[in-house]
C-alpha cells in the first residue's frame, strides 16, 4: 500500500517544496511589502495546487517567523515594531561579524573578485531604482562571503532573520533613497584584501546594523 501511494506522496512533497521556496525567496527578497495578507486559496490558485501543499507551506515560513497568523487565522507578512527591529539589528551584528570573522582566514582572490562582482550587480540595482534587485544582490554579496565560514548552522540562523526582514527591508529601501551602492561594501573588500580581522569585523558590523537602526527610530 505504501509503494503504491509514494509517488502521489512524492508529488504533494514536491509541490510543498515549490511553494514554500518561491514565498520565502519572495519575503526575503522583499516583493511582498509589510502586514500584506496572503490566503491559501489565493497560494492554491497561482501555483495550480490544492490546498494541503499551500497550508504546509505557509505553516513552515509562520515557524521561520516569516509569515505571521492572527488569532482570527489572518496570515499576513510581519509589521516589526521598532523594538523588534532592535533586536533583529542585534542579531545580524552578532550572527554576520562571526560568519565574516571566520571567512577571513579562507577569504581568496576569487572570492574577491566574486564579491567585487556582486557589489557591481548591487550599484547597478541603485541606479535602476530596482528595490527587490538591491536586496537580492546586497544578500548575495553576505551569502557569498559566509559561504567560506563553513559554519552551516550559523549560516541558516542568519538567513531566517533576513527572512524576517526581507518586507521591511524593501520599506527601508525607499525611505533612504538610496543613490550609491553600499560604503561598508567597499571596506569589506577591502579589509578582506588586507587580511584585516578588525577592519573587517567594523565594516560588516556597520553594514547590518546602520539602516535598520535607522528605521527603528
Amino acid at each position: 500500500m505504501s509503494t503504491i501511494n509514494r509517488p502521489a506522496q512524492d508529488q504533494a512533497s514536491s509541490a510543498h517544496d515549490r511553494v514554500y521556496r518561491t514565498l520565502r525567496a519572495r519575503i526575503m527578497y522583499g516583493r511582498i511589502a509589510p502586514g500584506e495578507a496572503l490566503t491559501l486559496r489565493g497560494i492554491g490558485k497561482e501555483f495550480d495546487v490544492s490546498m494541503t501543499p499551500a497550508r504546509e507551506a505557509v505553516r513552515r515560513l509562520v515557524a521561520e517567523g516569516a509569515l505571521f497568523l492572527s488569532n482570527s487565522g489572518r496570515v499576513s507578512t510581519p509589521e516589526l515594531t521598532s523594538e523588534r527591529l532592535e533586536e533583529l539589528a542585534a542579531l545580524r551584528a552578532l550572527l554576520e561579524v562571526e560568519l565574516a570573522s571566520r571567512a577571513l582566514p579562507r577569504a581568496h582572490m576569487a572570492l574577491i573578485d566574486r564579491l567585487t562582482a556582486i557589489n557591481g550587480n548591487v550599484a547597478d540595482a541603485v541606479s535602476r531604482r530596482d528595490a527587490v534587485g538591491y536586496i537580492q544582490s546586497n544578500l548575495e554579496f553576505h551569502r557569498t562571503l559566509y559561504l567560506r565560514a563553513q559554519a552551516p548552522a550559523m549560516l541558516a540562523m542568519a538567513e531566517t532573520v533576513w527572512l524576517q526582514l526581507g518586507p521591511t527591508m524593501r520599506a527601508l529601501y525607499g525611505r533612504l533613497r538610496k543613490t550609491e551602492p553600499p560604503h561598508y561594501h567597499r571596506l569589506i573588500i577591502a579589509a578582506l584584501r588586507a587580511g584585516d580581522e578588525p577592519g573587517l569585523r567594523l565594516a560588516v558590523r556597520s553594514d547590518v546594523t546602520q539602516g535598520l537602526r535607522l528605521l527603528a527610530r
